[in-house]
């Protein structure tokens, strides 16, 4: 009996002793497994972080595509200026040509018609003319035909000669506008070339991008694409804008007073204080916040601002300082009704996404600050009611496009 009580004992004791190791290895085993998670933790935040990292460098490599394609554009704008100009000057160029060597030939048919006069006349010369002369009045009179005669031979010689040195000139800038077009066009065909390089690089990429993002860039894509056209546009109205103002100086001169050119239809802005460029808010002062900032969210440029708080739609849009309209457009994509105004300290304002048939002024003329020009909408391509306003500096094309909360109060 006291034999099977040790044996009980013992039996016991080992159990305990397994139980007691049993639970040690468990204990130890989750120790491990804890840790081989805490490293699979960090591999995948890592990962994690190399992914976002790989995010952000391929946007950031879609920008300088889209930085790069944008220059491209406008280069090829500027080239075709230059073979268009090109070619207006050749025509004008050949055209003056065909004229001076039409005179030419004309003078040079009468030379000649001379030249067999005096041939035809034979031996006769002005002193037999003169001594030909049956009385004073008489050789007088000869000698004032032939002093005219003599004269208008000295300057049909020189006129022919004068002739002859205004088509070779006319010959030689001909050339030069040739070889300018030639050039130009050469220049056209190479940065076409590098366009269609850079934006297949930059497909590529986008195709990596997140659907939204995607979304995203096609929209800065399109209002990239507009502002080339857009660009020209500028290039092209700034000769009627010269023209309006010193139309506009004209008539303030004449009346002696300031002359509004335009009507504000009786809308003007909330009283405000200028900022220390001499803007105002260009939306009243309740729908003054700013929605989006320079950069986008997925930090490509925006080159503008946002209004776009709840309840602005339809709201007035003024003219932030006084200045004339350089384009008042409506568009069914990209800006929409938009308007761009040159101002009087030199910059560039413009204002996108406007109510379609809210634009209250004509290009050309002369608005005052507060004035209202548009009212607030969701034209184009936008994806809510909200005002899209930029400051440009001089001359005011898609890259002078500056932070507009440096110039708003």
């Amino acid at each position: 009996m006291k034999n099977m009580s040790k044996k009980i004992v013992s039996i016991v004791m080992i159990v305990i002793m397994l139980s007691i190791t049993g639970l040690s290895q468990a204990e130890s085993d989750l120790d491990t497994q804890k840790q081989e998670n805490n490293e699979k933790i960090t591999e995948a935040q890592e990962q994690k972080e190399e992914v976002q990292e790989q995010k952000n460098q391929t946007i950031e490599e879609v920008n300088q595509l889209s930085e790069q394609i944008t220059q491209y554009q406008s280069q090829i704008a500027e080239l075709d200026n230059q073979i268009e100009e090109a070619n207006k000057k050749i025509e004008e160029e050949e055209a003056n040509l065909k004229k001076a060597q039409e005179d030419y030939d004309e003078q040079q048919d009468t030379l000649n018609t001379r030249i067999v006069a005096l041939y035809e006349a034979g031996e006769t010369s002005y002193i037999d003319v003169l001594l030909s002369s049956d009385s004073i009045t008489d050789f007088i009179s000869n000698y004032y035909i032939i002093s005219e005669i003599a004269e208008c031979d000295l300057e049909l010689l020189e006129k022919i000669d004068n002739q002859k040195k205004e088509i070779e000139q006319a010959k030689v800038e001909l050339e030069a506008s040739k070889n300018k077009l030639t050039s130009a066009r050469s220049d056209k065909e190479k940065v076409s070339q590098e366009l269609k390089t850079a934006k297949s690089e930059k497909d590529q990429y986008v195709a990596q991008l997140s659907q939204e993002e995607q979304n995203l860039q096609a929209q800065i894509d399109e209002l990239r694409e507009a502002n080339v056209s857009i660009d020209q546009k500028i290039r092209e109205r700034q000769k009627a804008i010269e023209e309006a103002k010193k139309k506009q100086e004209e008539e303030e001169k004449n009346n002696g007073n300031s002359n509004n050119s335009g009507s504000n239809n009786g809308s003007s802005s909330e009283p405000s204080n200028p900022s220390s460029a001499g803007f105002i808010y260009p939306v009243p002062s309740a729908y003054s916040r700013i929605t989006t900032g320079l950069y986008y969210s997925n930090g490509s440029y925006h080159g503008a601002v946002d209004f776009g708080s709840g309840g602005i739609s339809g709201q007035p849009i003024y003219a932030v300082a006084d200045g004339y309209v350089v384009i008042a457009e409506a568009l069914t994509t990209s800006y929409g009704n938009y308007i761009i105004i040159e101002h009087d300290n030199g910059l560039y304002t413009l204002y996108a996404h406007g109510q379609p048939g809210s634009i209250a002024v004509k290009e050309g003329q002369r608005v005052k600050q507060g004035q209202q020009i548009m009212r607030v909408g969701n034209s184009g391509n936008s994806t809510g009611p909200h005002l899209h306003f930029e400051v440009r500096t001089s001359p005011g094309l898609y890259n002078n496009r500056v932070d507009p909360r440096k110039y708003l109060p």
